[in-house]
């Protein structure tokens, strides 16, 4: 009674007169047929539409209406949505691309920003900086923020490029949030990139001529040179399936390191097992926040022949190797404490990001066929990033503090 109240409420405009109702139920599914009908003469007909709803009508004023929808709350819905009667014509594909038509430009600008994954600056230079604070008792608060500013510059590089040569490969034509597909002119945008490349790592070579430590500028040429085979032509090598290795390699011990030596003061900074496996461990995570970002991707990438690792493992076994790397980073955590490589302090506090690390993988294994849901799979990974980093820093930093042995003051410059 309530549906039939309700489609009344809904063809008011129609002159409709009668509602007789068949209510089929197929199984976990009920479909009603809906059929308006009075006298029908064989006279002239013309056929009409109005939004989703066709009828015909005769000229001497007689109406003949037959439908067959899914429940009509559901009828409205699917309307609402997609503009169809039928719900079972909706792909879940044409679902998602309605959603993703209906962003605003404000929401794809936010995304085409990425500012969480500006993280990949912030840890690296975070950590290098706590485990050379850890290493002597200096800290430069001047330094680390140089430093900081400009190693953002060359990550902003690294997105920008990124967007540039995959819009020239096809791969991101239906990446709304992609800057060329925002503000399009490719080429001054590829231009725009190089220039703030130069301007950071110039910033970098000013802070390596302060420290007098040319081995630093060596190790992040490197970095920016992973960077360039990841993503550049002629060599494009994340098309190959190897970007997680090099952005491994690029943002863990070269980056990590270097930024480490960059705190050189008095003399030269040792480079300890301490600051090789801290660097190990922040090239773990950043090289999952890339894995993680390729799970709502494959159909575009198998399209244009990027076979990236989950094009080639398939989402069931990538989220398998999700879960295998994070209880990986925690059992190395766990190893480090034991051959007291890493400070207790440092251990203890990576061991209560551990949740976190939970949540990335029930995540993901949960909707890793999803590919609406999945796309917040690498923000999280993002948080472990963020979280583990800045427990393995500030483990660092408290043990300098509240360390058994008598060491020197640090001293703020």
């Amino acid at each position: 009674m309530a549906a039939s109240s309700a489609l009344l409420k809904v063809n008011s405009g129609y002159g409709i007169k009668k509602i007789n109702q068949e209510h089929l139920v197929s199984g976990p599914r009920v479909d009603r047929k809906h059929s308006i009908f009075s006298c029908i003469p064989h006279g002239e007909q013309t056929q009409r539409r109005f939004r989703s709803y066709s009828w015909t009508r005769t000229t001497k004023g007689c109406h003949n209406k037959a439908f067959t929808t899914t429940m009509l709350s559901s009828i409205q819905e699917n309307y609402a949505v997609t503009g169809n009667l039928h719900a079972d014509d909706v792909t879940p594909e044409d679902e998602t691309k309605t959603r993703d038509d209906d962003v605003s430009r404000a929401t794809l600008i936010w995304r085409a920003a990425k500012l969480p994954m500006y993280t990949v600056a912030l840890i690296p230079v975070t950590v290098g900086t706590a485990a050379a604070y850890w290493q002597t008792g200096l800290y430069s608060s001047a330094r680390y923020f140089k430093i900081l500013a400009s190693y953002v510059l060359v990550i902003v590089w690294l997105n920008l490029s990124n967007d540039v040569y995959d819009f020239d490969t096809g791969v991101d034509v239906n990446k709304k949030e992609s800057v060329i597909n925002l503000f399009g002119s490719r080429t001054g945008i590829n231009i725009i990139a190089w220039l703030i490349l130069v301007l950071g790592f110039l910033g970098l070579a000013w802070v390596a001529v302060e420290a007098r430590n040319p081995r630093s500028m060596i190790l992040l040429a490197s970095a920016v040179f992973c960077s360039f085979l990841y993503q550049c032509p002629p060599f494009r090598l994340s098309y190959y399936g190897v970007g997680e290795p090099l952005l491994f390699v690029a943002f863990g011990p070269l980056s990590t390191i270097a930024f480490y030596l960059l705190h050189s003061i008095k003399s030269e900074l040792p480079i300890t097992s301490t600051i090789v496996w801290s660097s190990i461990l922040v090239g773990l995570t950043t090289s999952l926040i890339l894995f993680c970002s390729h799970f709502h991707q494959i159909k575009d990438d198998k399209a244009v022949g990027k076979m990236s690792p989950l094009v080639r493992l398939g989402t069931e076994t990538g989220s398998r190797v999700v879960k295998f790397a994070v209880v990986g980073l925690y059992s190395i955590i766990l190893v480090l404490g034991f051959t007291q490589n890493l400070p207790l302090a440092s251990v203890i506090l990576c061991a209560m990001t551990l949740p976190m690390g939970n949540l990335v993988v029930s995540f993901v294994e949960k909707n890793h066929m999803d590919k609406t849901k999945i796309f917040m799979g690498k923000y999280l990974c993002v948080r472990l990033h963020t979280v583990f980093g800045a427990a393995l820093a500030a483990g660092l930093v408290v043990a300098r503090k509240f360390a058994v042995q008598q060491l020197p003051q640090a001293i703020v410059l």
